[in-house]
């Protein structure tokens, strides 16, 4: 980035040269990967430090499905699984006609938006509700994809259970509440988001129906900034897609954004930004989809960022592996473009047989 001193950007070089979880970094001077892959160690060292530290033991998910809904090409499974042992996670799993057992399909994970709609969650995505522009998991479950939609922490079937009388602690005032909780326990909110995809990806690759070495997830807006979140600490998911969201904290700090709180990590600014984040997730598959106007991602730090990105990938030998698209003439949308182009990645790397 612009302005950037020299110590940042050494230390960005070396965090980006190694490998991510066990994958294997397929780079022509292999020399240079272990002279560097400490560095990139280090930064997801102090990465998980400041989220909120270690990830806690996992206990068993004790799924529960509670209700088998028969759709146009589909069904949907309403269930349940753990996230914490205190903590149960709401979700709907959409399951393509004649997919089983003996015929399994790739599975993907779908984060929903924010866009300050608390009531809606996992039912977006899977058709049930809100924005038919948003329902992308029906039409990923249409195409072949076992699909599994989850309700974030504070949306939908998670919000405030105990609400105040006079409300303030329902919607907003219950998220602000959620994300002050965690902090005062030296916690982010994007931890426990994080904490949840993870277990998300548990359930999905035990369900029969799913290839289970055949992963991915998708996002729109604040499900962007959960792909990108979950992306280096979730090696399972082979192929990611962000629509719409990767503000830097430059872009945020210079436009007075009040973003939602997952996008906030303490003590990685000014050394690094987001981008250094979304990066960890290299070198597997990545595609990020931008509006030119979308005010809560300033293009001019998009195409950084997204450019910062790339070169990581290029560094690590997996150029073809990461992609981005700015939509002209656009803002915080899920265009028909956006969505080409979103169908053509997973069919590429996550191909239905």
């Amino acid at each position: 980035m612009e302005n950037d001193p020299v110590d940042r950007r050494r230390f960005v070089q070396g965090v980006v040269s190694a490998t991510v979880a066990g994958s294997v970094v397929a780079m022509n001077d292999r020399a240079v990967a272990n002279d560097e892959s400490s560095d990139r160690a280090a930064f997801r060292d102090h990465l998980l430090k400041s989220l909120g530290g270690a990830w806690p033991e996992g206990c068993p998910l004790e799924p529960k499905v509670t209700e088998v809904v028969s759709k146009d090409g589909y069904r949907i499974e309403h269930l349940s699984f753990l996230a914490e042992s205190d903590d149960r996670v709401p979700a709907l799993l959409l399951v393509p006609e004649g997919v089983d057992a003996k015929s399994p399909a790739p599975g993907i994970c779908i984060w929903h938006q924010h866009g300050g709609e608390y009531h809606l969650g996992k039912s977006e995505p899977a058709g049930l509700a809100g924005n038919p522009m948003h329902f992308t998991g029906v039409a990923l479950a249409k195409l072949g994809y076992v699909v599994l939609c989850i309700d974030a922490l504070g949306f939908e079937d998670r919000r405030n259970p105990e609400l105040a009388d006079d409300g303030t602690l329902d919607n907003g005032g219950y998220e602000r509440y959620l994300f002050l909780r965690y902090l005062v326990q030296g916690k982010t909110l994007a931890w426990k988001n994080i904490l949840d995809m993870r277990r998300a990806v548990d359930y999905l690759q035990t369900r029969e129906e799913v290839v289970a070495d055949q992963l991915g997830c998708y996002g729109h807006s604040m499900g962007s900034t959960h792909t990108w979140l979950v992306g280096g600490w979730e090696p399972r998911l082979k192929a990611l897609v962000g629509n719409c969201c990767l503000p830097t904290y430059r872009g945020i700090h210079r436009e007075q954004i009040l973003h939602c709180f997952p996008n906030f990590i303490p003590n990685i600014y000014p050394d690094t930004d987001t981008p250094d984040v979304a990066a960890l997730a290299a070198p597997r598959a990545l595609h990020l989809n931008f509006g030119e106007h979308d005010s809560g991602s300033p293009i001019d730090e998009a195409r950084r960022g997204a450019e910062q990105i790339s070169k990581v990938y290029e560094k690590l030998g997996a150029g073809d592996n990461f992609s981005f698209y700015v939509e002209e003439g656009v803002g915080h949308v899920l265009s028909e473009t956006m969505w080409q182009k979103t169908r053509d990645f997973f069919g590429r790397h996550l191909p239905i047989s």
